[in-house]
């Protein structure tokens, strides 16, 4: 306990050389700040792709995840290493899956990869959707204003409502009891 070593006392702010109005009235002696480099277009495929040549979106829709690979190729889609039709047994789902591709009339266009967790299946589906509209709109600038005509690049923002305190789920209430 006696080994500690002393705590040293707080120091005092340094103090500045010059006035604030004498620095503001010196000659700007400083060298001209550096150029910033140009933003990105939205549209620029060089900062949209990964080394592999792959273009990436993400979906998600409840409690669903969606990431979407696409490259130029001759139009297969897999979703966790299984064809889409293995996948999304329900019609409904397939096309919910492929709208994007189908809108765009890209379906031949592009090869698809996908890797989706959590939710059930339709949520999947509509985070693949959501995913692939991403992709694509950066893949394809002149398909965004198609995609968004139809309401592809909006995120569902529903969520399921958390269970309250003394009932049974979100708006259930347990069973009342006159006497």
């Amino acid at each position: 306990m006696e080994d500690q070593e002393p705590k040293s006392e707080p120091t005092a702010p340094p103090e500045v050389t010059q006035p604030a109005a004498a620095a503001a009235a010196a000659p700007a002696t400083e060298a001209p700040r550096a150029q910033l480099a140009p933003m990105a277009q939205p549209g620029a495929t060089k900062a949209n792709k990964d080394p592999g040549g792959h273009i990436w979106g993400t979906g998600r829709r409840k409690s669903s995840v969606a990431r979407v690979r696409i490259r130029p190729g001759s139009g297969k889609i897999l979703i966790n290493k299984r064809e889409i039709e293995d996948y999304f047994k329900a019609e409904r789902d397939l096309q919910a899956a492929r709208s994007p591709l189908e809108l765009t009339k890209l379906t031949s266009s592009y090869d698809v990869w996908v890797n989706v967790h959590g939710g059930g299946i339709t949520g999947q589906a509509d985070a693949v959707k959501l995913g692939l509209a991403r992709a694509l709109s950066k893949a394809s600038p002149e398909a965004m204003g198609a995609l968004r005509e139809h309401n592809l690049l909006t995120r569902d923002a529903r969520m399921k409502e958390r269970k309250k305190p003394g009932q049974p789920g979100a708006r259930k209430r347990f069973q009342f009891s006159k006497r």
